[in-house]
């Protein structure tokens, strides 16, 4: 990926430009980042943390994400222009140029190491480090391309912020954040492949071996049935393993059961073969799933 001068751009604002820097750092992503760390940061405080290492992860993790992001947009743009989904991004549009994009990314991703190593602590920094790293070339650079278990391996980049969270209250990882860091890891295939499905011509257009594209739709479903069945029990492994109180009990119950009654329903229609088989129903319901599980994380330590 050597091109700099990048496509035809054109003509820009400063409104537009500023919006495409803001688009390129995939601000929903974010959003969902910060659904898991704010709550992890509640379970290792034992209530509410520190507010200066509080606002130092939201706001390190936030550039940190952001950064890795816009180095994906990047380097990615030849796949996004291809993809009906995903042609209007600002860098395969133009809308970002490509050096213009590395610079930001840079700028972004530096800015949270300072930022995470000045006010949490130097542990919380090197793994966001790792997390941007991970991201920005084991997966964009590496995996992506290359195998269908490359969101699998991939979205351990995503799991990081409740590590880099728990490290910043406490100083130090025991099995408790690694527990919530599987039930995100467990997640992440039967929350991106029924948006694979959905989106299957797209990513074989762009010739990118998600597991939709080169599986059977009901090896797809077996992989995701399993997925689902892990982080279920992982979630419930969190019990004993971090004392949760009866929120989170009933909540990852209840959550969980739900989770795998919607991934068990998306099985039984592929395997009739509907002509619609609604993947996006899962989809949704997941990032449901994970705000609500993560939600009752928050509101535990409270309870008693």
């Amino acid at each position: 990926m050597t091109d700099l001068a990048g496509p035809t751009q054109p003509p820009r604002t400063i409104r537009r430009s500023v919006a495409g820097y803001i688009a390129i750092t995939k601000p929903r992503i974010i959003e969902l980042l910060l659904v898991t760390t704010i709550p992890t940061m509640i379970l290792a405080a034992g209530g509410w943390p520190d507010m200066q290492v509080a606002i130092a992860v939201l706001i390190g993790g936030t550039l940190a994400a952001g950064g890795a992001n816009a180095f994906n947009s990047v380097y990615d743009r030849d796949i996004d222009a291809v993809m009906t989904r995903t042609q209007h991004r600002p860098v395969a549009s133009g809308q970002v140029s490509i050096a213009g994009g590395l610079v930001w990314a840079t700028i972004l991703s530096l800015a949270s190491l300072v930022i995470l190593a000045a006010y949490a602590n130097l542990l919380a920094a090197v793994l966001a480090l790792i997390a941007i790293v991970f991201y920005a070339v084991g997966y964009t650079m590496i995996l992506k391309r290359r195998t269908a278990q490359n969101i699998v391996w991939g979205g351990a980049a995503g799991c990081m912020p409740v590590l880099i969270a728990w490290a910043a209250v406490t100083g130090s990882l025991t099995w408790a954040p690694v527990v919530l860091f599987l039930i995100i890891f467990w997640w992440t295939p039967p929350h991106y492949w029924p948006l694979s499905l959905r989106y299957r011509d797209d990513y074989a257009a762009a010739g990118v071996p998600m597991l939709p594209v080169v599986a059977e739709r009901p090896t797809v479903m077996r992989q995701i049935t399993i997925y689902s069945w892990l982080m279920v029990f992982t979630s419930l492994a969190l019990i004993p393993i971090a004392t949760m109180g009866w929120v989170y009990i009933v909540s990852a119950v209840v959550l969980g059961g739900v989770f795998l009654l919607e991934a068990h329903a998306l099985g039984r229609r592929v395997k009739r073969d509907d002509e619609d088989v609604r993947p996006m129903r899962l989809f949704h319901w997941s990032i449901t799933y994970l705000a609500l599980l993560f939600l009752a994380v928050a509101i535990d330590p409270f309870m008693g």
